[in-house]
């Protein structure tokens, strides 16, 4: 039985390195950087007309997972309106933001924070 036509078990299926094995398909994730200046100008849109948060982030230099998270705190003072269930900002509620912004950033009262005591 041990012709030159047999091939022994590891010839047969080949080597473990030699084998294609399919490649794990990643999971698209979402962009979490600043993306780039907003090739419009803001100043130039009619106060009326809505931007998206994508747009709305480039605008004013943000991440659209701060807009995010921003929308979780009704009393932030970017304002926002879901359309469809998509969020969108008024042209004059993103300037009344950018015009009322200091040097020092808005920082939110987080749950984590409220049983710690404020180093100073």
């Amino acid at each position: 039985m041990s012709g030159k036509d047999e091939k022994t078990s590891m010839e047969a299926l080949g080597s473990p390195s030699s084998r294609k094995m399919p490649r794990v398909t990643k999971r698209r994730r979402k962009n979490r950087g600043v993306p780039p200046p907003a090739t419009f100008d803001i100043d130039t849109l009619p106060g009326s007309s809505n931007l998206t948060a994508l747009e709305t982030a480039a605008v004013i230099r943000r991440t659209p997972g701060a807009l995010e998270q921003w929308r979780r705190h009704p009393s932030h003072p970017l304002k926002w309106r879901y359309v469809d269930g998509r969020p969108l900002y008024r042209v004059d509620a993103v300037r009344d933001y950018l015009a009322g912004q200091t040097t020092k950033p808005l920082r939110l009262h987080s749950v984590r924070e409220a049983g710690r005591a404020v180093r100073p």
